[in-house]
């Protein structure tokens, strides 16, 4: 299962793309396979400010409802506005049309303690 190289990983399947001073967060084609059928997505509100590790929103879908953690602190810039109507985006296109929210950081530090794509791998074994 190919990961792009591109982006910083959790080991809970949320990918970290970092895009100038922004950091693009969105989760795996693994969890979108492990989800099935994404039904619902609820993300934060712009301007709110985000710790890492923890929850900024939840994912539904047919089979379970999960947590989407933030690998980073910063405040929320962007949410995608487009997953309200069309949640299969995720399923779809997780790493590209399916991205979830964008974050302006605030240590320029923390992506680079995130997993690299190999790291992320070998964590959940493939």
């Amino acid at each position: 299962m190919p990961v792009p190289q591109d982006r910083r990983y959790l080991q809970t399947h949320e990918w970290h793309k970092p895009e100038d001073k922004l950091v693009v967060i969105g989760i795996t084609q693994f969890a979108a396979d492990e989800l099935t059928d994404i039904t619902y997505v609820k993300l934060p509100e712009v301007g709110q400010t985000l710790r890492a590790g923890a929850a900024f929103g939840e994912i539904e879908s047919v089979k379970a409802t999960a947590d989407l953690l933030s690998g980073v602190s910063g405040s929320v810039t962007a949410i995608n506005a487009e997953l309200a109507g069309n949640p299969g985006l995720v399923n779809a296109d997780p790493y590209e049309r399916g991205w979830m929210i964008k974050v302006q950081v605030a240590g320029p530090g923390d992506v680079e303690k995130l997993l690299s794509a190999e790291e992320y791998l070998k964590k959940i074994g493939h």
